[in-house]
């Protein structure tokens, strides 16, 4: 009997997409806007979402005060008004798009959760536009 709990949280960050092998044309053909020198923010909305079997003695699949703590010392301490291709150290050089965040995001959390639960990221980075991690 699986059940899933999720936990939401959100953080404000800047980026700038960029691959410094193009030149400036192409980056602007690809990236438009979010090439912008000066880098641009976004206001990200976070889902964690953990599934297991319910423990019999708590009833818990994962203690979710845990799990926002695990979330706010791990993610947002890390990421939270920070310039992620500047602050954040697996940005140095991988371009921070919404698909590599949220793998950087699920690794940093995978590696803190017990194996035998399974372990889902969903990342808006506007309300439109959102990514999944595993798919």
């Amino acid at each position: 009997m699986k059940v899933a709990v999720f936990r939401k949280e959100h953080f404000n960050a800047a980026h700038r997409l960029h691959n410094p092998s193009w030149t400036e044309e192409k980056n602007d053909q690809i990236f438009g806007k979010c090439n912008n020198p000066s880098f641009h923010g976004h206001n990200y909305e976070m889902v964690v979402k953990v599934t297991g079997d319910p423990d019999p003695e708590t009833g818990y699949v994962y203690d979710m005060k845990v799990l926002s703590d695990l979330i706010k010392e791990y993610v947002i301490v890390r990421f939270d008004h920070k310039n992620l291709n500047l602050d954040v150290e697996e940005f140095k050089n991988l371009n921070p798009t919404a698909e590599n965040i949220v793998k950087v995001i699920y690794e940093i959390l995978r590696d803190k959760i017990e194996d035998h639960l399974d372990l889902k990221i969903t990342l808006y980075e506007t309300e439109r536009n959102f990514v999944e991690y595993p798919a």
